[in-house]
């Protein structure tokens, strides 16, 4: 089984800056994409921005040059800096890896960690 341990929300004022941080744990032997996706309440999750074992990175039009996404394979973390900061961007936060354990394909959830912009 796969645990992702999720950390770095919190409130901001609009135009502040947070890092969020995912770990992956558990007996992996590879993992594949790693990403980010945020709900707000009422609306459906979707995709914030994505990195593969190879480093391509894919994000939202809504985040382009305010988000970065990065990854350390050798701790199976994925990151998500995230400058100038909207109220917009309010929402639960999580995010999903995509790999293999020895034995089968996994795609696991972190918990969410929430984010909150103030105007």
């Amino acid at each position: 089984q796969v645990q992702l341990v999720e950390s770095g929300g919190g409130l901001v004022q609009a135009g502040g800056s947070l890092r969020l941080s995912c770990a992956a744990s558990g007996i992996i032997f590879s993992i594949n994409t790693m990403g980010w996706y945020r709900q707000a309440p009422g609306e459906q999750r979707e995709l914030v921005a994505s990195i593969t074992s190879g480093g391509n990175t894919n994000y939202a039009d809504f985040v382009k040059g305010r988000f970065t996404i990065s990854r350390d394979n050798a701790k199976n973390t994925v990151y998500l800096q995230m400058n100038s900061l909207k109220p917009d961007d309010t929402a639960v936060y999580y995010c999903n890896v995509e790999g293999h354990t020895y034995v089968r394909g996994f795609s696991s959830w972190g918990q969410g960690t929430q984010v909150t912009v103030s105007s």
